[in-house]
């Protein structure tokens, strides 16, 4: 039997309870795919961080309870938590290779800051399942890579809304972001982040989705900095940047758990 370090680490959140848990588990050398496949069912979390060291930093792979996906942002923040403040590392920024090409974090005081590359989104027609599964008509439609970007008239409609999951596993994508301008949370913009497809009906909190909502609303509401609330249960802020193809998406993390994995 081999053991295995984990962490529970909640990313976007200076507190217990809040923002979104993430497994995180460092590793010498990669374990076979079947193995992370299987931790990350087991751990169940929206999603489980592998690394392992290269020359000049780590390779990072992120698994849902379901897949492996090419890009996960929580989880990434989690990882950085790990290496700055459990691990000690002193340098102020990490590279890591990925999916999505290479990701930097820094830090800014207790703040992590997530350098990814801003997607691109472009409008597209409105689909009648999707729609249907949320049970409200967005304002405006937009598709990207992997996501939908739906646009709602208000806050107070994406707190309110309670989709269909059912309806919405069938659809072909691997989330459907929900957004809407904020006038009463003393940020810019409210978001939240259904993924029932790759086995997250909603998650609390979603760093992948900005890399969407960033170039988006820095356009809308004409200035490159901004602050967005998820308003999951849990819930969860962040700071956010657009600069050229990039975004810079800023939060706080805490440690949840520690332990061994056994197997």
């Amino acid at each position: 039997m081999k053991t295995y370090p984990i962490y529970e680490i909640n990313a976007f959140s200076e507190k217990a309870f809040g923002g979104n848990p993430a497994a995180v588990m460092p590793l010498e050398e990669w374990l076979p795919d079947e193995i992370l496949h299987k931790l990350a069912e087991q751990n169940n979390l929206s999603e489980t961080a592998f690394f392992v060291p290269t020359s000049d930093g780590f390779h990072i792979r992120w698994f849902t309870p379901k897949v492996e996906v090419d890009l996960c942002g929580h989880a990434t923040l989690a990882t950085a938590y790990y290496l700055f403040n459990i691990k000690g590392i002193e340098k102020e920024e990490i590279h890591f290779e990925s999916r999505s090409g290479l990701l930097t974090v820094f830090k800014q005081k207790d703040k992590i800051n997530l350098d990814f590359p801003a997607a691109e989104i472009s409008p597209c027609e409105p689909i009648f399942e999707m729609e249907s599964g949320l049970k409200k008509s967005p304002i405006a439609w937009f598709k990207g890579k992997t996501d939908y970007l739906l646009v709602f008239d208000s806050e107070e409609t994406i707190l309110s809304l309670n989709p269909d999951f059912e309806k919405l596993k069938s659809l072909e994508a691997r989330g459907i972001i929900v957004t809407a301008e904020s006038s009463k949370f003393n940020v810019d913009f409210v978001s939240r982040f259904f993924a029932p497809r790759v086995g997250i009906n909603e998650d609390p909190v979603t760093g992948s989705a900005h890399t969407n909502l960033i170039p988006y609303w820095a356009t809308e509401l004409g200035k490159s900095k901004l602050e967005a609330l998820q308003v999951s249960a849990r819930g969860g802020q962040l700071s956010c940047e657009l600069k050229g193809n990039r975004v810079l998406i800023g939060g706080f993390a805490n440690l949840y758990l520690k332990g061994e994995v056994c197997f």
